[in-house]
């Protein structure tokens, strides 16, 4: 399996990078196609004693940076390291992309140069999330901030397909996220929606609020990307804020201190169960490649676990599965679907 990796993506570019791809070559003895500036990668592989076999870097001497205009540069700049990753991918020496850059890059890079997958309308990306007892994936947290109804019906479709084939959670349930559960709760576009879905053929359970997503009692989540956006932002900060709190009334009292020295490994788990990092990147499902994006700030360990997440939809024929998933649920929806 070939996973590249941006080199130049995060904000702290290429450290983490370099040291991900070693890590993830140590975990399953596969080496890296690291792409960026490749005097400048050698040298810091050199600096930091690491094994030149972990990598296979791909020159790439221009970088995507955030102030750059996606479009544009998608277009302009073929020798970035995100242009150059994404072109590995689509002439089939790479199997999936990561990148922890710019995200408007990514995605304005992802549909000039792999394409949508005949028949998407929009391409979504889907974020995966702690619930009780597992996670979630939600889709579009971003990438669409203005949707109709059958752009949400093919999240529906990709988001069923990712779950199943990555996650291995066959018939996954599928909610509408809304602020009600009732079918006339919600704005004009999630009512105009909701019938789409029920006549779906897939687990589709309804309308969805927060409450319900974090009680674990759904495993794919549709929304609007700009809903969306707020809503995982939101779950991060509150996430922070509340371990952020904790953690200052265990150092109020030397009691409490105590109580909290007792209680550690329980904080110890917590803390790592809300940690974004844990969750490495989000697929941009729809175009015709596997393309994850990760935040900007993602360290080590989150690229690794971005390069686990890639591995994975490999695995499972995401691709593949998405494209026939497509050509069969949605064929017959075109001319329906207004």
């Amino acid at each position: 399996m070939r996973i590249v990796l941006d080199a130049m993506g995060s904000d702290t570019h290429p450290g983490p990078e370099v040291h991900a791809a070693l890590e993830a070559y140590k975990l399953w003895g596969e080496p890296i196609l690291l792409v960026g500036p490749k005097a400048e990668l050698e040298a810091l592989i050199t600096d930091v004693g690491g094994d030149p076999n972990a990598m296979e870097i791909v020159h790439a001497p221009e970088v995507l940076k955030m102030t750059d205009k996606p479009a544009k540069t998608a277009r302009g700049k073929a020798e970035t390291s995100m242009a150059v990753g994404m072109d590995l991918l689509k002439e089939g020496k790479a199997d999936a992309f990561v990148t922890a850059g710019n995200t408007g890059g990514a995605m304005a890079n992802a549909l000039f140069r792999l394409g949508r997958i005949r028949g998407v309308k929009r391409p979504a990306l889907a974020a995966t999330f702690p619930v009780q007892d597992g996670s979630a994936v939600m889709l579009d947290i971003g990438a669409n901030t203005d949707c109709r109804p059958e752009y949400l019906f093919q999240f529906a479709v990709m988001g069923d397909v990712y779950v199943s084939q990555a996650f291995d959670k066959k018939s996954p349930r599928i909610g509408l996220l809304s602020n009600g559960e009732e079918p006339s709760k919600g704005n004009m576009l999630v009512k105009d929606t909701y019938p789409l879905l029920e006549a779906s053929g897939m687990n589709f359970i309804g309308n969805i609020e927060p409450k319900e997503i974090f009680a674990g009692n759904v495993d794919v989540v549709i929304s609007d990307g700009f809903d969306g956006n707020v809503f995982i932002k939101a779950s991060e900060a509150v996430s922070k804020f509340l371990i952020d709190i904790i953690r200052h009334q265990i150092r109020s009292s030397a009691i409490s201190s105590i109580g909290g020295l007792l209680a550690k490994p329980a904080f110890s788990h917590v803390r790592k169960l809300l940690d974004p990092s844990e969750y490495g990147a989000a697929p941009l499902l729809g175009v015709n490649g596997l393309v994850f994006i990760g935040h900007g700030r993602s360290n080590t360990k989150a690229l690794v676990n971005a390069i686990r997440v890639a591995r994975q939809a490999v695995e499972g024929d995401v691709l593949e599965a998405t494209q026939s998933a497509i050509k069969e649920r949605l064929a017959a929806k075109q001319e329906s679907v207004p």
